[in-house]
């Protein structure tokens, strides 16, 4: 990381020879190297810190001094496994969370890379330098969802371009890790090269057993955030991994894999804590980061050891901590000023030695971004009239003595597999007597193929709906009523992406997402909760049953969860890894 300050003027600070630019005076500094709660005084210079202790020779005439006393003076927050995408934008994101402490992410680049290459993600890295705060990227190296043409736009030469930029700190996760597991020649080379330049590898090992676990790790993977038990937490700890424990609106699951400290007693050097991409309202009532420290402390962990968490370890697991997550000569000046650490509200931030925010408001404007700028992809291919015709969204079947296999819902985003036979009517399953069955289609925006099937238990009275939001980004249209889903999809496409729904031929919800068909483009944060809450409001009305729409839909087109998926290929049973009704041409 470059700094402004070169580290003579930083000696010369230290010294007293050169006055600070901010003095942070009487605070108790949160030193997390030694764990310690000090009465030390922070004196700044340009980005870095110059000196941490009792002395106040650097104050001079011009020197802004900043009052700490009766506060804690804390690093300021790293999340280490963000999402920006989920509805709000890097942008929007940014504006919440650094008022909330937050002054590093590291971001996964999945759903930018997909519609933008490997030029444009450049391009907007570069763009987005001029955010407040440290963000940071780890690169995709295959979808959440196998396509045709996967490892042509997921290619060596890229990745490795990627790998070799300042702001790219290693691979991203691997959701469909059995083929980590299986030794994929391109993924195991990756990684192997990603260790070679000194950067990490995530892991994802949802499901992944203790002996099937040692496998990924020899594969090379660093990090995982799945573990969703305290046993499973354990495991990854106690084979080399560094653990991320999770607190999440899919997975709310921080007070039990919490017990591997309160209860196992480990030591939490190598323990993190992460979000993992909330919705949008997740965020404007728990709060980000500060929220993970919080609830943290509520469930038993010190204040120095949930600090240490959210700052030094992800620092050091991302080998950034000579630059980041500790109060310390040459650290960069992301600093926070806590009133206590019971909330761990900041009442100011520091980011790179700038105030950028304070009492909860941002105080740096956000840049303007011309979003349209890094697309190399459109929004759609596929002509609008084509999603017009209501027979594109029946399910084709030809016989009511065969079994029809549906994706049935057991939670948010775990389904399994029944079999149901219906009536057959002109060629297509009729499923107007059963009552909570949707009929589903995926469709590429490049008008190539569809994937067809039938959902139960996603809602009860549900005419029409159409969304871009989900793992694909592809069209994904969902109903009882073929001309209302037709109506949906036209309306997704006449926005650029987006979700719609209609009930009784009327369009009663849309969100336009533009921005790969997953974000707006608003840079407003509180446009996302909205789009949020009503949907999911909408949704209820119309009886679906679960608390998190936004992932219902997003992995309902993933293949590395259990057990039925909508996949580019086909209706894909997880488990077996087997087609069971292929996708069909649409041209």
């Amino acid at each position: 990381m470059k700094s402004e300050a070169t580290r003579y003027e930083l000696i010369e600070v230290a010294q007293g020879r050169r006055h600070a630019d901010i003095f942070i005076k009487g605070g108790t500094v949160v030193n997390v190297y030694s764990g310690e709660f000090l009465q030390h005084n922070v004196a700044i210079y340009k980005d870095r810190i110059a000196y941490v202790g009792e002395s106040e020779a650097a104050i001079g005439p011009d020197t802004k001094l900043i009052n700490a006393e009766g506060k804690y003076v804390s690093p300021g927050f790293i999340e280490p496994h963000a999402h920006p995408w989920v509805v709000y934008n890097p942008i929007s994101f940014v504006g919440k969370v650094v008022p909330l402490g937050t002054t590093t992410t590291v971001n996964d680049n999945l759903f930018f890379y997909l519609y933008m290459g490997a030029e444009g993600f450049k391009n907007l890295l570069e763009d987005l330098e001029q955010l407040p705060g440290n963000h940071f990227w780890l690169a995709r190296l295959v979808s959440q969802a196998d396509f045709l043409g996967e490892r042509e736009w997921f290619n060596q030469q890229d990745i490795r371009d990627f790998l070799g930029l300042e702001q790219v700190l290693g691979t991203a996760e691997v959701t469909r890790w059995p083929l980590l597991y299986n030794g994929d020649p391109f993924l195991i080379d990756t990684v192997e090269y990603t260790k070679e330049i000194g950067k990490i590898s995530d892991g994802h090992t949802a499901g992944c057993s203790y002996d099937k676990l040692n496998s990924i790790v020899a594969a090379g993977i660093s990090a995982c955030h799945e573990a969703i038990t305290t046993k499973e937490s354990l495991d990854r700890l106690r084979l080399g991994m560094w653990t991320t424990l999770r607190n999440s609106s899919l997975r709310p699951d921080l007070p039990e894999i919490i017990k591997m400290i309160t209860e196992k007693k480990v030591t939490t050097n190598r323990i993190m804590m992460t979000t993992d991409g909330p919705h949008p309202a997740f965020i404007e009532e728990e709060g980000f980061v500060d929220g993970l420290v919080r609830k943290a402390v509520e469930l038993g962990l010190s204040p120095m050891e949930a600090i240490q968490m959210v700052t030094i370890n992800p620092a050091t697991f991302f080998h950034l901590d000579e630059h980041i997550g500790g109060i310390a000569p040459a650290r960069r000046a992301d600093i926070l000023i806590l009133p206590d650490l019971i909330h761990f509200r900041p009442e100011l931030v520091m980011a790179g030695g700038k105030v950028a925010a304070s009492n909860g408001e941002l105080n740096i404007p956000l840049p303007e971004v011309n979003w349209n700028k890094y697309m190399v992809k459109k929004p759609f291919s596929i002509e609008k009239s084509a999603l017009e015709d209501p027979e594109l969204y029946r399910l084709p079947h030809f016989t009511s003595s065969e079994p029809v296999p549906v994706i049935s819902f057991r939670s948010t985003v775990i389904t399994h597999k029944k079999e149901i036979q219906f009536p057959v009517v002109n060629g297509y399953a009729d499923i107007s007597n059963h009552s909570g069955l949707m009929y589903a289609a995926l469709i590429d925006r490049e008008g190539r193929w569809i994937t067809r099937g039938v959902l139960e238990n996603f809602a009860s009275d549900l005419d029409g709906m159409a969304s871009t939001y989900n793992t694909t980004t592809q069209l994904l249209v969902i109903g009882r009523d073929s001309e209302a889903m037709a109506l949906a999809a036209s309306r997704v496409h006449e926005m650029g992406g987006g979700i719609a729904i209609v009930q009784r031929g009327e369009v009663i919800l849309e969100i336009p997402l533009p921005l790969t068909g997953m974000m707006t483009t608003d840079p407003s944060f509180a446009k996302a909760v909205e789009y949020q809450n009503t949907f999911l409001s909408v949704m209820k009305q119309h009886g679906y049953p679960f608390h998190d729409i936004l992932y219902t839909l997003l992995f309902l087109t993933c293949d590395f969860l259990p057990g039925l998926r909508l996949v580019p290929f086909g209706l894909l049973d997880v488990k077996t890894n087997e087609i069971l009704r292929p996708a069909t041409p649409l041209r």
